[in-house]
C-alpha cells in the first residue's frame, strides 16, 4: 500500500520562483537531488516547469548541487 503524499497548497497566483530563494528551491528536492514530481508538490504543470527552470538555473549558477550531498 502506497504513503499518501503530503501536497504543498501554492496557488498559481503566487510570486514567481526565484533561483536565488535557495530555502524554497531545496524543499522541492530529494536527499539525492531529484526534484519532486507534481503529484508531491501539487503544482499545475505550468508552475511545475517554474519550478524545474529555476531549480536549474541554481544548479548552473553552482548554488544548488547536481546530485545529493
Amino acid at each position: 500500500m502506497a504513503r499518501p503524499v503530503k501536497k504543498s497548497n501554492r496557488p498559481c497566483d503566487d510570486p514567481r520562483l526565484d533561483y536565488k530563494d535557495l530555502e524554497t528551491l531545496s524543499k522541492y528536492l530529494t536527499p539525492q537531488g531529484q526534484i519532486h514530481a507534481r503529484r508531491r508538490t501539487g503544482y499545475c504543470s505550468k508552475c511545475q516547469r517554474e519550478l524545474k527552470q529555476a531549480i536549474k538555473r541554481a544548479r548552473h549558477m553552482g548554488l544548488l548541487p547536481f546530485v545529493g550531498s
